[in-house]
């Protein structure tokens, strides 16, 4: 199993749940998170004044799939957050050695 983590911009994410649906997520798991990398910010005006914002709003998204399906996932949520310009986002995969589903108790590909 592999475990997706995403950050995207905010106003991708319906966009994105759609795609994967399509392609057979049966779910992910989204939290508002604020962070920077190249795009380091940027300024804005409020009431006339600057300032500068250093944490950009993202959202992290969350998806644990079978291993042979990991990378079409990737692919789709790259696909479908893209938007060309700096701070579309960062995909990681990472290795998950267990899943379990509290309710029923059934583990690892049966718990997804």
């Amino acid at each position: 199993m592999k475990m997706i983590i995403a950050a995207i911009k905010p106003f991708k994410l319906e966009e994105v749940r759609q795609a994967l649906t399509e392609i057979g997520v049966a779910g992910l798991m989204v939290t508002e998170i604020k962070g920077f990398g190249a795009q380091a910010g940027h300024t804005e005006i409020y009431r006339g004044a600057e300032y500068v914002v250093n944490f950009v709003p993202k959202l992290k998204l969350e998806i644990v799939v079978p291993a042979d399906q990991a990378d079409q996932v990737v692919e789709t949520i790259a696909n479908t957050a893209r938007t060309g310009k700096i701070g579309d986002g960062k995909i990681f995969v990472l290795d998950v050695s267990q899943a379990m589903r509290v309710r029923t108790g059934e583990t690892n590909l049966d718990a997804l």
